[in-house]
C-alpha cells in the first residue's frame, strides 16, 4: 500500500513556501517564513560583545532561541518561562549550530547575533522552517550592518537550509506535515549548505528499523527539497550578490 498524502502532493514535493522579509520594525533582520500551515517568525538582533569564552579572540558568536506560542497548536500549551523543555533546548541548539556554519566569525568581529524563532502556527517542520527562515533573517541583518558601515565586508561563508523527510509505507516523503509526521515510521531533519554538504542530520526509527538503501532514499529526497529551498532563499535576499560575492 502506498501512502496517500492528505494534500495530494507528490512524494518529492515541498509544501507551498513563502517568505515575508522585514516583517517587524525593530529587529536588524526579520522574516515570516511559511511552509504549508507552519508559520515561524524569525528575527535577528545584534549586540556588541561576545560570551566570556570568546573575549579577546576577535571572533563573534551566534546563538538561537526557539519558542512556540501557546496557541500554535490545536490545544493550548503552557508558556515555557523559568525552565525550558528538553525539546525546546534541543531545537534551539540545532538552529544555532546550523546557522553558525554560515558565518566567518573573525570577519564578524566581537559581536553576538541572536536568532529568535517564534512559532506562530505549527503543522510539523517548525525547526527546519526556523533554520531556513532564520538564514534569510540573518542575511537581512548582515546587509544592514554593511550598509551602516559596522562591517567592512560580509562574514557569510555559506548558505544554509533545512528540511524534514520521512518513511511512510516504506517510501521516502519530503517535507512532512503533522499527519504524516505522526504516521512516519522513520523521521529525519536534514540541514545542508549550498554545496549540498551535510551540516547535521537528526533521524530515528519511530518504530522498527530502516536500512542503508532507505537512508540513501531519504537523503536523495532531502537534497531535492533543499535545492529548491536554496533558490527560494536567494529570491528573498535582494542584495544576494553583495553578501555572497566570492562565496
Amino acid at each position: 500500500m502506498t501512502w496517500q498524502r492528505p494534500d495530494a502532493r507528490n512524494p518529492y514535493e515541498l509544501r507551498p513556501l513563502s517568505f515575508y522579509p522585514n516583517f517587524t520594525r525593530f529587529a536588524a533582520g526579520s522574516v515570516l517564513a511559511k511552509c504549508g500551515d507552519t508559520q515561524v517568525l524569525c528575527t535577528v538582533s545584534v549586540a556588541e560583545g561576545v560570551p566570556r569564552f570568546l573575549n579577546g579572540t576577535g571572533k563573534g558568536w551566534l546563538t538561537a532561541e526557539y519558542r512556540m506560542l501557546p496557541s500554535a497548536t490545536q490545544q493550548r500549551h503552557e508558556r515555557e518561562l523559568l525552565k525550558l523543555s528538553g525539546r525546546t533546548q534541543e531545537i534551539q541548539r540545532l538552529i544555532g549550530r546550523s546557522l553558525r556554519a554560515a558565518l566567518d566569525f573573525e570577519v564578524l568581529g566581537e559581536r553576538t547575533l541572536t536568532v529568535d524563532a517564534d512559532v506562530l502556527q505549527a503543522d510539523a517542520g517548525t525547526r527546519t522552517t526556523a533554520i531556513t527562515g532564520g538564514f534569510i533573517a540573518l542575511a537581512h541583518a548582515i546587509s544592514q550592518l554593511l550598509q551602516q558601515g559596522v562591517l567592512e565586508r560580509s562574514p557569510f561563508c555559506g548558505q544554509i537550509a533545512a528540511v524534514s523527510v520521512g518513511l511512510l509505507e516504506k517510501e521516502a516523503f519530503l517535507d512532512l506535515n503533522y499527519i504524516e509526521d505522526v504516521a512516519a515510521s522513520v523521521d529525519f531533519n536534514v540541514v545542508m549548505n549550498q554545496n549540498l554538504e551535510i551540516i547535521e542530520i537528526q533521524g530515528t526509527a519511530e518504530e522498527g528499523s530502516f536500512n542503508r538503501q532507505q537512508l540513501n532514499q531519504l537523503l536523495d529526497v532531502s537534497e531535492k527539497g533543499i535545492q529548491e529551498l536554496l533558490i527560494a532563499q536567494r529570491n528573498a535576499i535582494p542584495d544576494w550578490n553583495t553578501l555572497f560575492i566570492g562565496n
